[in-house]
């Protein structure tokens, strides 16, 4: 994924949203620009994550941040909570881990008699999963119905979840003993999968030049984070993403691209209508932060890797062979006729 650009290989005239004015939703879009400026002032790099979250916040999807420790997955989450004046709660995923730990509880009171409800970290607006493959399988399944129903329910009564709500989860793609990896019906919960790269020798010199300096992870206010959105905002900028049209032909362009991935012999699980529909919503987000109100082949092509790669499983020849899934799903990029 590169950043959001204007060029096009169709010329739409672009108008504002119904319901909004162009200079409305200029503003509005300048407000999601802005919080890429407050972000790199806590993280270095890392552009394409942060415009994940971004796009996750903009059509209620949840990502899944793959990386190595130390490359900033926590403080990224904590700044763009921080530059869109978000609640923001962090859980250690570990083997000991309940779900009513995640959730919440009944805890009963002794002066009433009574039990009542205890929230749990996960009714907030970003909730970040460390480490979600730590934890057994029953914990991470709590996640299930808040993810996709936005809700918890516990004893009987279905609590909801305070809006805008996105999990941000990660997990270390070296280590694999003591970890349980998540089932393919949770992986397909999430709307990007997304691999946060160890930082180029420029980047990691300012790391460090910046804890020289005496940058304090724990003090985003220090480093001059300051908020620049709401959640209004996120909600109304909803609105005008879910205006972002899409022609026959480039939605024909999406499914496409999803059977190619069921009959291609690399793969024995390719991605079901609801990862399609997913590579169009997140499209769609892409879209509206590029300054357009319709969607093009190459925001597809930008969006699908970090949309599908976990939506598919190679066969055991193929990986064998040391081919990986990014390698399959750029060959089918460069295979499916692009509509002109």
């Amino acid at each position: 994924m590169t950043e959001p650009h204007n060029g096009s290989q169709h010329t739409h005239e672009t108008s504002p949203p119904t319901g909004a004015s162009a200079q409305e939703q200029h503003q509005l879009r300048d407000k999601f620009q802005q919080v890429r400026v407050e972000v790199a002032k806590a993280v270095v790099g890392q552009d394409t994550a942060v415009t994940s979250v971004l796009i996750g916040l903009l059509v209620r999807g949840h990502v899944l941040l793959e990386g190595v420790p130390g490359v900033a997955k926590t403080l990224l989450v904590r700044a763009i909570s921080a530059s869109l004046s978000l609640d923001t709660a962090r859980v250690q995923f570990t083997p000991d881990l309940m779900p009513g730990d995640v959730t919440g509880s009944l805890v009963y009171d002794s002066t009433t008699g009574d039990f009542s409800f205890r929230e749990g970290p996960v009714f907030t607006n970003l909730m970040l999963a460390d480490e979600i493959n730590r934890t057994p399988p029953k914990t991470q399944a709590s996640l299930l119905e808040a993810m996709e129903e936005r809700q918890v329910s516990v004893d009987g009564i279905s609590r909801p979840l305070p809006d805008p709500f996105l999990v941000a989860a990660t997990q270390n793609p070296i280590e694999y003993e003591g970890t349980y990896p998540l089932p393919e019906a949770q992986l397909d919960r999430f709307l990007l999968k997304v691999h946060l790269d160890l930082p180029q020798r420029g980047e990691e010199i300012e790391v460090i030049r910046r804890h020289a300096a005496g940058f304090n992870p724990s003090d985003l206010a220090g480093a001059g984070v300051t908020p620049v959105a709401g959640a209004a905002d996120v909600i109304a900028a909803r609105a005008q993403v879910s205006q972002v049209s899409i022609a026959p032909e480039v939605l024909a362009y999406i499914v496409d691209l999803a059977r190619a991935t069921r009959e291609t012999p690399s793969f024995q699980l390719g991605v079901s209508p609801r990862g399609a529909t997913a590579l169009m919503n997140a499209s769609r987000a892409w879209a509206w932060l590029s300054g357009r109100d319709f969607i093009t082949p190459d925001d597809i092509k930008a969006l699908a890797p970090a949309c599908l790669r976990h939506r598919v499983a190679l066969r055991p020849e193929a990986a064998m062979d040391g081919v990986s899934i990014d390698d399959v799903l750029q060959s089918i990029l460069a295979t499916v006729p692009v509509p002109r």
